[in-house]
């Protein structure tokens, strides 16, 4: 049986223009315009001699950190744009889901983009109209079908685009990360109909950072880094050789309200022994001295698979907080007994301020050890603790 895709040797190469000197006022800009152009190019390439076949009624997971050239794979899958170098060959009608609005009309109605889009991935009117009322009871915004699009929430696009990506039977579904917009129960509803699409002999390729979702929906991934790809095979190996040697997080100062913004977040190591105790300071600082409305404060972390393993709650511990004159709060705090297991953690906040409530994930990184005194037996490995073996 011939692959449903092949993809040889392709690349995408962009220009990245400089600018020498930074940005330039008006006047100096008019004045370069008569001048030597000081500007620079380089190039980059986003992807780089990529090769796969994907077989007839498989689920390919594509797995990578962010800059990878996972989106570009897919674009030029998609065919939104064209590749620099290398071929594809397809045995199949595409559909795909890449971000909110793609292959939809703001102007239209929810009713009549559904007969646009459905035209554009080449589906007849009549194959339209036979699953017409399914799409509408998938995505749930039958009430609004015939208002214009434009007025349709990001969540109410995202479930018309998948319902109608999913439900017209293409033979080739792509799905990026799109679906992060939506809620978890739409999530979950997502993800049953992919599982539907794929017993049904389609084929699916899949972009997440939910390496639960890779695994569970994947039979196989690929891994990219740096435009390149690094491995291809099982999604289970696949997804721990690529959680493997995670990225360092160093801090960035984040908003996190209008007012408001984390201004510093460390630990005291970025390394410890799991029991070990570990020390930790934040900073809020405030564009106002006025008091901040705080109701909520919360350490995040998550694990390797972005889980989130546990919560460190500082509300009771408010009155420890430090308030300066111009409204900066600080707080230093200690976690006794730091007790998950050996593995790489990220971490982030949850925070009730001023009428707001959030949560940010990814904001430092965390190495915990194993505490191992004269252990002789070698521990199970991650995706595997928690699970008892019956002989």
């Amino acid at each position: 049986m011939k692959p449903i895709l092949e993809i040889r040797n392709l690349g995408k190469k962009y220009k990245i223009q400089h600018l020498a000197g930074g940005y330039l006022s008006l006047r100096e800009r008019l004045a370069s315009a008569f001048k030597f152009d000081r500007s620079t190019t380089e190039d980059f390439w986003a992807l780089n001699n990529i090769s796969f076949d994907v077989q007839p009624g498989e689920s390919v997971g594509i797995i990578g950190r962010n800059g990878a050239g996972k989106s570009t794979l897919l674009k030029i899958l998609s065919k939104i744009t064209p590749p620099t170098t290398g071929h594809i060959i397809s045995r199949g009608r595409v559909a795909s889901l890449l971000e909110v609005g793609t292959g939809f009309h703001p102007e239209l109605t929810g009713r009549e983009n559904i007969f646009f889009n459905g035209s554009l991935l080449g589906m007849k009117h009549k194959e339209i109209e036979r699953k017409f009322d399914e799409i509408v009871d998938f995505s749930g915004v039958e009430k609004f079908l015939d208002t214009s699009l434009k007025h349709f929430s990001s969540g109410m696009q995202l479930r018309l685009a998948f319902a109608v990506a999913a439900f017209l039977e293409p033979e080739i579904l792509i799905i990026d990360e799109v679906l992060a917009v939506g809620d978890a129960e739409f999530q979950k509803k997502c993800l049953g109909k992919m599982e539907d699409v794929s017993r049904s002999g389609r084929t699916i390729l899949f972009v997440s950072h939910n390496m639960d979702a890779v695994e569970a929906l994947c039979k196989t991934a690929i891994f990219l880094s740096g435009g390149q790809k690094i491995d291809q095979g099982l999604s289970t190996e696949i997804v721990n050789k690529y959680m493997a040697n995670p990225k360092k997080v160093k801090f960035k100062p984040v908003p996190l309200t209008k007012r408001s913004r984390l201004e510093h977040f460390s630990l005291s190591e970025e390394s410890i022994l799991s029991g070990a105790p570990l020390i930790f300071t934040l900073e809020i600082q405030r564009d106002s001295p006025a008091p901040s409305e705080m109701t909520d404060l919360c350490i995040l972390f998550y694990n390797y698979k972005r889980q989130r393993v546990a919560i460190y709650d500082l509300r009771p511990h408010f009155d420890m907080f430090s308030l300066a004159e111009n409204g900066t709060i600080s707080f230093r705090g200690k976690i006794n007994s730091f007790n998950l297991i050996d593995g790489s953690y990220s971490i982030g906040l949850h925070y009730g301020l001023d009428g707001e409530r959030h949560d940010i994930e990814g904001l430092i990184s965390l190495e915990v050890k194993q505490k191992i005194i004269g252990l002789k037996v070698k521990p199970y490995d991650q995706q595997y603790r928690g699970f008892v073996e019956l002989n």
